[in-house]
């Protein structure tokens, strides 16, 4: 069942969208042009976020989809979100807004999506995993209802999800949904 979200802006995404994907996510998280939002991470990675191959893999996972916000006057990709249903739990990760349009509401309306689609999927809870290091962003959960569960986890040592310019680990947050 392919879920209607409240919102039509915010639909699933196909294959046909991972190069706009790939551009969206790289952009909005690496390089000078991520430096334009405040959820840049170009300061403690270098390299991409994501490459095509592993959206491909993300997309293709069972229990998971990809999220997207299309521009409603032109239909470009501005954001996206990536869920999966993981025993009961809906992981949330790579929320990503375009940098030239955060701070406008749109990374809320992913997180309303989000939870939209845990209740069709009879998740009792959101969790994801933040840079133990990004204050500010874990900040911006907190105030979605989102608390850190004590939980850490290591950071990938992939080159394919960015080179490490320091120590870096995971936290844990999530949201109860029930």
């Amino acid at each position: 069942m392919i879920p209607q979200f409240p919102n039509p802006n915010i639909t699933i995404t196909t294959r046909e969208d991972v190069a706009d994907l790939h551009r969206l996510v790289n952009s909005a998280y690496r390089g000078d042009s991520s430096r334009k939002g405040w959820t840049t991470e170009a300061n403690l990675l270098d390299g991409q976020r994501t490459s095509e191959k592993l959206l491909l893999e993300m997309m293709e996972e069972p229990e998971a989809v990809i999220l997207k916000y299309a521009d409603p006057e032109n239909d470009l990709l501005q954001a996206c979100v990536y869920l999966k249903n993981k025993s009961g739990k809906l992981y949330l990760g790579m929320l990503t807004v375009n940098p030239e349009l955060q701070a406008r509401g749109i990374g809320k309306q992913l997180l309303a999506a989000a939870e939209f689609y845990a209740e069709q999927v009879n998740a009792t809870a959101i969790q994801m995993t933040v840079i133990s290091v990004r204050s500010e962003l874990i900040a911006w959960y907190e105030r979605h209802g989102f608390r850190k569960t004590g939980q850490t986890e290591p950071f990938p040592a992939d080159p394919e999800f960015g080179l490490p310019k320091q120590a870096l680990e995971f936290i844990v947050m999530e949201k109860d949904l029930s």
